[in-house]
């Protein structure tokens, strides 16, 4: 039984929150009445003082990422619907002065700065995607025959199963097994539930030190990945070779560029922002703090263990952890996992 320690690798997500209610709050509650407020477009409806415009339901099916070929009649009543529900919403809120809470007024400022950003980093993005050459396509595909020329789809046979509290207890119990069917008995022995079938990984989208590791597997090994609240036990029963064609290699190494973009910028954002900031108080002391060291590694993780970047997707689950990780609570900010490249 192998029992592998994933260290988190933060992917940028690029995402402008739509946050209509609040914005609609903000454009609201702004010190002007709503009846003096600018219209701008074809006006389609009317609540109350308010007016809805073609442009706001073109907006609210952008958001709903419905193109323009699929607004059919009740697609398009059920977007208006929710702009006349919203904009009645607010109306109420105004004259209850909701927008005058402190709790409020900061939410509405949050969303305001979170909008911008993010439409300031889609742009930049964008630019920068851009201006990436075919011969930095080339390189990209080059440099990484596992996830190109070379890719490869491991068929696992899998007993997955909602984790137990004392998952430790299990992982030690399991370490030692060298087949399915020793998991099966164990897991019936303690009464857990389990479902059992198979799946695909894929090198594509892996880890480069979790392929060696699999790349490396002897034909009994099985291993142990558990996600919030699930946990799987596979093995590699076949690998097949499946490389891409020069047009799935080409769509996939622009959208893994663009990951690797997104990340650099975020990264650089971030030295940017905080060299800018100046801080008061006890706050200073808090950001210029040392990060603290790793965390001892969980039971069953030491002597031997292979170490890896990142997670692989337990087959047939997302965001799995690998084994003797401990599951996370939470997805971190602008974490993302990679999309598969089609077959």
């Amino acid at each position: 039984m192998l029992h592998i320690t994933p260290m988190s690798r933060r992917r940028w997500r690029i995402a402008a929150i739509a946050c209509a209610l609040p914005v609609a709050m903000l454009l609201a509650g702004c010190g002007k009445k709503q009846a003096e407020q600018a219209v701008v477009g074809q006006v389609i409806a009317h609540v109350g003082p308010d007016d809805v415009t073609q442009q706001e339901l073109d907006n609210e099916l952008r958001l709903a990422n419905v193109p323009a070929d699929k607004r059919s009649d009740p697609i398009l009543k059920a977007a208006l619907s929710r702009i006349v529900e919203r904009k009645y919403l607010v109306q109420q809120a105004v004259a209850a002065k909701l927008d005058r809470e402190p709790t409020v007024h900061l939410d509405l400022l949050r969303s305001r700065e979170q909008i911008l950003a993010g439409a300031f980093v889609q742009r930049d993005l964008s630019s920068k995607m851009s201006a990436v050459s075919k011969n930095e396509i080339d390189s990209y595909v080059q440099g990484h025959p596992k996830q190109f020329d070379q890719r490869e789809l491991f068929q696992v046979d899998q007993i997955s199963f909602t984790s137990p509290k004392d998952v430790e207890a299990l992982a030690a119990a399991t370490k030692d097994f060298k087949s399915l069917d020793q998991v099966e008995a164990k897991l019936n022995e303690m009464n857990i539930k389990f479902s059992r079938g198979t799946a695909t990984l894929d090198s594509a989208t892996m880890p480069a030190e979790m392929l060696k590791v699999l790349d490396a597997r002897k034909p009994d090994d099985i291993y142990f990945i558990r996600s919030r609240g699930t946990a799987s036990f596979f093995k590699v029963t076949s690998v097949d070779q499946k490389p891409l064609t020069t047009d799935q290699a080409n769509e996939f190494a622009k959208r893994e560029l663009r990951v690797d973009i997104g990340r650099k910028g975020a990264e650089a954002i971030s030295k940017s922002a905080l060299a800018d900031a100046k801080f008061e108080g006890n706050y200073a002391r808090i950001m210029t703090a040392t990060a603290p060291a790793p965390a001892t590694p969980p039971p069953g993780t030491d002597g031997g263990a292979t170490a890896a970047p990142e997670a692989i997707p337990a087959p047939g689950t997302e965001g799995a952890a690998l084994p003797g990780a401990t599951p996370a609570t939470e997805t971190p900010a602008g974490e993302t996992q990679k999309e598969q490249p089609k077959n």
